[in-house]
């Protein structure tokens, strides 16, 4: 008797916990190793690694699907497509808590993994910007009209003790 080859269960554990952080009002961060058949902003990647915020409050239109968790997000104020196939999702977990769930390498993941070193030299010779300096990834939302910068409250008259005007 065959069997059917089950699909994989990552996905649906992705979609469990990152359900879960958010019941919870945690932040869910999932950990992704970076190769070709990633995108995502490379000026970011440390030692072939990102740590991507997939809150509801830091991307738009998130899709954890199957194959993919593809969403829109800004860093450094520029906004970027994410797509991540979901074997190269390594670990999910709670910003606050740090609970979570790591996963294994899927087999055959390693042979189609390009070494991140060619990938960041293939970038330089294309002309594409990559910084070697440290920096900490924070997705953040959309600007929207309410998040206009406040003008501070008038300083209060120098001298003398306040007063209370009785209105009638």
């Amino acid at each position: 008797m065959n069997t059917p080859e089950a699909t994989s269960t990552r996905p649906y554990l992705l979609r469990a916990l990152f359900e879960w952080c958010t019941d919870n009002g945690f932040t869910p961060h999932i950990a992704v190793r970076v190769d070709r058949t990633v995108q995502v902003p490379m000026e970011f990647v440390r030692n072939g690694e990102i740590v991507l915020n997939i809150s509801y409050d830091a991307t738009s239109g998130l899709l954890i699907g199957n194959e993919y968790v593809e969403f829109k997000a800004r860093f450094g104020g520029k906004p970027r497509e994410i797509m991540v196939p979901v074997a190269n999702v390594m670990a999910i977990y709670a910003r606050e808590t740090g609970q979570g769930m790591a996963f294994p390498p899927e087999e055959g993941a390693e042979a189609a993994q390009e070494p991140l070193e060619e990938m960041v030299e293939d970038d330089a010779a294309e002309g594409g910007e990559v910084e070697a300096d440290e920096r900490v990834v924070q997705l953040v939302t959309a600007k929207s009209d309410d998040d206009e910068p406040r003008t501070p409250p008038p300083a209060a008259p120098a001298g003398g003790r306040p007063a209370l005007k009785r209105v009638k």
